[in-house]
């Protein structure tokens, strides 16, 4: 989920709020709150928890927080206080900027996992934003040794790896898709959802084509993936870098969302109409489709 910020550049609770809703009521199962579309960076340790406790106070679908950074130390402290929230679980995301060996990941995740106590915990692999690719043997190894380490998002990009690591993992462990555009690839290797971005805009559409997949309606489930490429692509790309252009199309729908913080900037003007383009393109191939 995106985090709604005043022009200002303050934080906006009520808007996260609002938007937390308007997501469970249109195709989220559940929501990750302060990860990478949240811009979890630019968020300071009380803005984390107001979220926290706001958005799961709010809605009825379980939220999944972003309660780490690339501090081993500074993680456990955010991962203690989600406790004191409606929350159900945590997403870590792997160390990033320091560049750790295989060793240092597992023993950040060990250490958060003790620190989330009941809380499942998913790890969170993006090589492209980390620096370093969580290895399958050790994400098994975490997922054997660590019973609230339930779930991996991944978005490593390599459908043959994660294939072998589903392959391998123990029973009541489980891979969600963390990149759009392969979430009906990895649910063919035993996938079972999304951690998605694209689900703010389409996610009634996104949870239809999984819900094909998984009823055995592939070519159903291939024609609405086709559908979705557009918005797809749209979500991010060198200049609008994701959550650019989310910021943008909430802004289309009416919904909130403010501006991007520093570093990310402004997005260009024209964006929202894009945004606003695709959205009536994917209206209208819907229900021409029906």
């Amino acid at each position: 989920m995106a985090t709604p910020f005043l022009e200002s550049g303050d934080l906006d609770i009520d808007g996260a709020v609002r938007l937390a809703r308007y997501l469970g009521e249109n195709g989220s199962d559940a929501l990750a709150i302060t990860g990478t579309t949240g811009e979890v960076s630019t968020l300071d340790d009380k803005e984390r928890t107001d979220l926290y406790e706001a958005v799961s106070a709010a809605v009825t679908v379980p939220v999944i927080v972003g309660s780490t950074s690339n501090d081993t130390r500074h993680s456990v402290e955010l991962t203690k206080a989600v406790h004191a929230t409606k929350a159900a679980g945590i997403l870590a995301v792997a160390p990033y900027y320091s560049r750790p060996n295989q060793s240092g990941i597992k023993s950040h995740f060990l250490a958060v996992a003790e620190a989330a106590g009941d809380l499942e915990v998913i790890i969170y692999d993006i090589p492209v934003r980390t620096g370093r690719k969580v290895s399958t043997a050790t994400i098994l190894g975490l997922a054997k040794e660590a019973k609230n380490i339930t779930c991996l998002k991944d978005a490593a990009q390599d459908v043959g790896e994660t294939a072998k690591l589903i392959k391998d993992a123990p029973g009541g462990f489980f891979c969600y898709s963390g990149d759009d555009a392969l979430t009906l690839p990895l649910l063919s290797v035993g996938a079972v959802g999304v951690i998605s971005v694209a689900s703010h805009w389409c996610g009634v559409i996104m949870k239809e084509m999984i819900g094909q997949f998984m009823s055995g309606n592939i070519e159903k489930a291939v024609s609405l993936n086709q559908l979705l490429i557009p918005s797809y692509e749209f979500e991010t790309g060198e200049v609008h870098p994701n959550p650019l252009p989310t910021k943008a199309m909430l802004k289309a729908m009416g919904l909130p969302s403010g501006p991007c913080r520093l570093p990310l900037g402004a997005y260009e003007p024209w964006l929202p109409d894009l945004a606003g383009d695709i959205l009536s393109d994917m209206q209208s191939r819907t229900d021409s489709s029906r």
